[in-house]
């Protein structure tokens, strides 16, 4: 009887196996296995593919075969249970220049009807307007088209894109007016359209971004004032409209965003006051208030924000008296600029002075005497003193400060010679002008130079001695040691600097000729050699250097025709003034020889 069971399951079996496809079986046994993309969603990936006319990215070079659902198709995200594309992810990289996309954005792809995700960023090429049919995309949550070539305005029909938490457009070329359709969006939490040429007031339609968290509208040409609604959403934790044209007064309700971590207005037209109420900003970690019109003196309050590191509140127009910070002030401060103000501070106050921070910039404080000396040396890792009264104290001025990185004390009247200081073995950037340094040049710059120096300008001294030789490994962008009382010859090794940018070695006492060499340093965009007592000929070499955008060879005693490539034969004719026989354009044409 047990055999006569088991013969009859396999008789039920086997007609089942008849009657039942192999493949609706296996649909039946496997129920999740991903469905084959939509037709008109792969038409319309094609589409976009079709509107890019080169790809160095090699991204589109996987969009082959009839399944963009099934992996193959790099940056396509669909659900597996319907086959429709849901997400397309196409990322470049901002720094490398060679990987981009080139060509538009095809309206093909407006017609993706279940996209929920659309990210086409660090493309750098794709030009052209954004397509209207986008406003189809009624589920989509995320449009990120950042840093490409866009142009035009920003379509008003995008406010019609009614589950969008995230638009982001940085960094294109887009024009006009923010459309305030903009404001229909219930759901937005990140907006940034910063880094393009967008102009008009911020709009009052605003007022609806209930769940913002983020705002970014930097670097554009937006004027009229900070609208007061943005005191109304309590969940913002970024504001950035730096780099605009707004004006007015500080709305006292942003002071009420007790939630804000970041507030960046530098690089606007602001007048007024800092308010008291800016104590409100409880969780403030960054204040930017840089290069405004603000006036009057920094309130107290300002002391009670605890978390508060970075504060710049440089370039404006505030008075004295400093408040006094005392105790637990400004607990958590690592950096703080109050350079270019209308401030007499005479020294530096104490609770910067004897604070732990990594960034002092007080530039034109009017501080006098000798350099100050900080109780914490070694955690400085910029300090800016320029543009001040200050006359010595360089003896020590430089012991302990380990992780020194960038040095600036231009435009004060500091006496020394150079062989009184010993330079942080880690610093990338000197900056001495108009002073009244002495001693030889190769106190300073010499072969145990750090390779991490990138600038050096002693220009505006009374440094002699010759420029020394230059070793490989040195990793200096800009050399400046103009109006100074350097002599000898511009030495071949100069094209050991590979890295260098900027040569201004101007009004000084250089002889001999100018180093073939020069035309070695492929990176050099700015060259000075005027007001010297240089001889023989421009060398042809020079036409080498390809991104120089400077060049000045007045006042020397060269002689010859100037390399007749650009940008020698188009720059002004008075950067060969004054010199004894160079001839050949811009100049009047050599004589040839009878």
């Amino acid at each position: 009887m047990q055999i006569l069971s088991w013969v009859s399951k396999f008789l039920l079996l086997s007609l089942f196996l008849e009657v039942v496809s192999p493949l609706s079986l296996a649909q039946t046994i496997t129920p999740l296995q991903t469905s084959v993309c939509s037709e008109a969603d792969r038409v319309a990936l094609l589409g976009f593919k079709e509107r890019i006319l080169k790809d160095t990215t090699d991204i589109l070079s996987s969009w082959i075969g009839r399944d963009c659902c099934g992996g193959d198709w790099e940056g396509v995200q669909c659900n597996p249970a319907t086959g429709r594309v849901t997400g397309l992810v196409l990322q470049g990289s901002a720094r490398e220049s060679g990987i981009y996309m080139r060509g538009t954005l095809s309206p093909a792809l407006g017609s993706l009807a279940f996209l929920e995700v659309m990210v086409i960023s660090g493309m750098k090429h794709i030009a052209g307007p954004i397509p209207e049919s986008f406003s189809g995309l009624t589920r989509l949550a995320q449009l990120v088209l950042e840093d490409n070539s866009l142009e035009g305005n920003i379509p008003p029909g995008l406010g019609r894109l009614p589950s969008l938490s995230t638009l982001s457009l940085n960094g294109n070329h887009l024009r006009g007016q923010i459309p305030p359709s903009l404001g229909n969006f219930k759901k937005l939490q990140q907006l940034s359209l910063a880094r393009n040429l967008l102009s008009g007031p911020i709009p009052s339609t605003f007022q609806n971004f209930l769940s913002l968290q983020s705002l970014d509208l930097s670097f554009n040409l937006l004027s009229g004032l900070i609208p007061d609604i943005l005191g109304h959403f309590q969940n913002l934790t970024f504001i950035d409209l730096s780099n605009n044209q707004l004006s007015g007064l500080l709305p006292a309700s942003l002071f009420s965003l007790v939630k804000l971590q970041d507030l960046s207005l530098d690089h606007n037209q602001l007048a007024g006051r800092i308010p008291n109420q800016i104590a409100g900003l409880k969780s403030l970690t960054r204040l930017s208030l840089s290069s405004n019109g603000l006036t009057g003196q920094i309130p107290a309050s300002i002391s009670s924000l605890q978390n508060l590191w970075y504060l710049n509140l440089s370039r404006n127009g505030f008075s004295d008296p400093l408040p006094v910070i005392q105790g637990r002030g400004l607990p958590s401060l690592l950096s703080v600029d109050l350079s270019n103000n209308h401030l007499s501070l005479g020294t530096v106050p104490g609770w910067i002075k004897d604070r732990e921070l990594s960034d002092v910039h007080l530039a034109g404080c009017k501080l006098q005497g000798n350099l100050p000396k900080f109780t914490r040396p070694d955690s400085l890792s910029s300090l800016d003193l320029s543009d001040n009264l200050l006359t010595g104290g360089i003896a020590g001025f430089f012991t302990n400060m380990s992780n020194l990185q960038k040095l600036k004390l231009s435009n004060n009247q500091l006496k020394f010679d150079l062989s009184e200081i010993k330079l942080p073995d880690g610093i990338s950037s000197i900056e001495l002008q108009s002073n009244q340094l002495s001693g030889l040049l190769s106190r300073i710059l010499n072969n145990r130079t750090s390779s991490f120096l990138e600038v050096l300008d002693v220009s505006g001294n009374q440094i002699s001695g010759t420029i020394p030789e230059f070793v490989e490994g040195l990793s200096l962008k800009a050399l400046i040691i103009g109006s100074n009382k350097i002599t000898g010859q511009f030495p071949g090794s100069i094209s050991n600097l590979k890295e260098l940018e900027r040569i201004d070695v101007s009004r000084n006492q250089i002889t001999g000729t100018i180093p073939t060499t020069l035309g070695l340093l492929s990176n050099l965009q700015w060259l000075d050699l005027s007001i010297n007592s240089l001889t023989g000929k421009i060398p042809a070499s020079l036409l080498g250097i390809t991104n120089l955008r400077h060049a000045n060879f007045r006042a020397n005693r060269l002689c010859g025709e100037i390399p007749q490539g650009r940008p020698y034969n188009i720059f002004p004719a008075g950067a060969y003034a004054h010199n004894l026989c160079l001839c050949g354009k811009p100049l009047p044409l050599c004589r040839t020889k009878k």
